[in-house]
């Protein structure tokens, strides 16, 4: 972060300064987990369901730490406010008003964090970059990203996540981005946002916010999901639209998935062509390198430039079709961070191709937030099982969408294992395990089978 006096950040914030007779400076990062606190770095005590970050100030000012920001006085210099995340979103403005990097805001209910993660990339080949770390993409994470930034930064790539309406105008309020990303709407927060409609005009809100074009706006579109198309009607930002089809200004042509489910395929923009051979496994990662190409196309990133950072990017993310072999041949997929009913499809059918007549055994929990469409999101995933030929399914959890997917997956000829948690299904899989086998452990974050991932990677037959 830019160097601020307590003073400053008072004022910015609506806060008061306690605990200090004298100036003092925050010259390090803010940040929330007192284990990160480092040398002038800013502390917001945050009052959680199971702890308080007040009482963690001792040891954040023992690191170094030059206050806290906090809604109640500490034993130390500190900001004292009403609400502490509503005091970082502001800070986060005072500090975007004082600094001029190119912005870019991007949504969508699948593959956020990935395409931030290769965009990140690529444009770290002209300049520093800030980009959201993980998925921290909320009305907390957002600011915090836009805090890491300085007066070096030339890049600031923000991740928004829509969990009710307005969410993103919020994000987009305090962001103010100049480049906007819309990668595709699906059936992720169909609970709170009303159906896959209403998933799309929250998404919807991201270009809808964007500067015109007159002014440097950019809205950058899936060609391929006709909800973002539509979306071009609702922005005054000049639209550049990505995708497979002819139509689509940056787009993939003669696509190929080689046996251990690496994409390649000639990235074609409105100034040259160039090979592309993605190292990620997974053909659906296709559409988040595309996405990210159009930005960077749009900022004025060369192609070749662009393809070789495609083709070189590693997974920044944990719990993203994260891949280990095992020494016994054994290979675990780890993609659990998140699910829904698009992702599932993407992962099984990765999964298949890199199985490559290897035994297949898949560990899934339920996908969340489906409402109604519960029973039919994960009985058609059960089906897929099937007909992708997936040997061996655990499913993990009770309740309609665990059950539907047992039962779904059951006629289509699986051997299918119903465990109650993630420990069970650790030591079931431990016993089914064989030299060779291909694990894929995916479930909406609830589930925790991350934990079931790390078991299997770290003990071996």
């Amino acid at each position: 972060m830019i160097t601020l006096t307590l003073e400053e950040i008072a004022r910015a914030v609506g806060g008061t300064v306690h605990g200090t007779s004298g100036p003092v400076r925050v010259t390090g990062p803010v940040v929330i987990d007192s284990r990160e606190a480092t040398e002038g770095a800013l502390f917001a005590a945050i009052v959680g369901a199971r702890s308080d970050g007040h009482d963690f100030a001792g040891q954040v000012y023992a690191a170094g730490a030059s206050a806290v920001l906090g809604s109640r006085p500490v034993d130390g210099p500190c900001v004292v406010v009403d609400d502490v995340v509503d005091a970082l979103t502001e800070l986060a403005v005072y500090v975007r008003d004082r600094l001029d990097p190119v912005v870019i805001g991007l949504t969508g209910s699948v593959g956020k964090t990935t395409t931030k993660d290769l965009l990140a990339q690529i444009l770290e080949q002209n300049g520093p970059t800030v980009a959201t770390d993980r998925s921290y993409n909320n009305e907390l994470g957002l600011p915090l990203t836009i805090l890491r930034a300085d007066r070096r930064t030339r890049y600031l790539v923000l991740e928004m996540g829509a969990g009710k309406p307005g969410d993103i105008t919020h994000l987009m309020r305090v962001a103010r981005p100049q480049l906007g990303l819309v990668l595709n709407v699906g059936p992720a927060h169909i609970m709170t946002l009303g159906g896959v409609e209403g998933v799309a005009k929250a998404k919807a809100e991201l270009p809808r916010a964007l500067p015109p074009a007159v002014k440097g706006g950019f809205a950058v579109l899936n060609a391929d999901d006709e909800r973002v198309v539509a979306m071009a009607q609702q922005t005054l930002a000049q639209v550049v639209f990505y995708g497979t089809g002819p139509d689509a200004t940056v787009r993939a042509e003669d696509v190929t998935v080689d046996p251990d489910g690496h994409a390649s395929f000639t990235l074609r923009t409105p100034s040259g062509k160039a090979p592309v051979r993605l190292s990620l496994p997974g053909e659906h990662l296709v559409a988040n390198a595309l996405a990210a190409a159009a930005v960077a196309g749009v900022i004025g990133v060369a192609t070749d430039r662009i393809a070789e950072a495609l083709s070189s990017a590693v997974r920044r993310s944990p719990n993203r079709f994260q891949v280990t072999e095992r020494a016994d041949g054994v290979t675990i997929i780890d993609d659990a961070y998140n699910a829904n009913p698009v992702s599932m499809r993407a992962a099984l059918r990765t999964a298949a191709t890199m199985a490559a007549g290897r035994r297949r055994i898949a560990v899934f929990g339920e996908m969340t937030g489906q409402a109604e469409e519960t029973a039919y999101h994960h009985s058609a995933l059960g089906r897929l099982v099937g007909e992708l030929g997936v040997e061996i399914l655990v499913v993990v959890g009770t309740g309609e969408g665990p059950e539907t997917l047992a039962e779904a997956a059951r006629a289509a000829g699986v051997s299918v294992h119903e465990v109650p948690d993630r420990d069970a299904a650790t030591d079931l899989v431990r016993d089914l395990l064989q030299p060779a086998d291909v694990v894929l452990v995916k479930a909406s974050s609830e589930a925790g089978l991350s934990a079931v991932a790390a078991a299997l990677r770290d003990q071996e037959k």
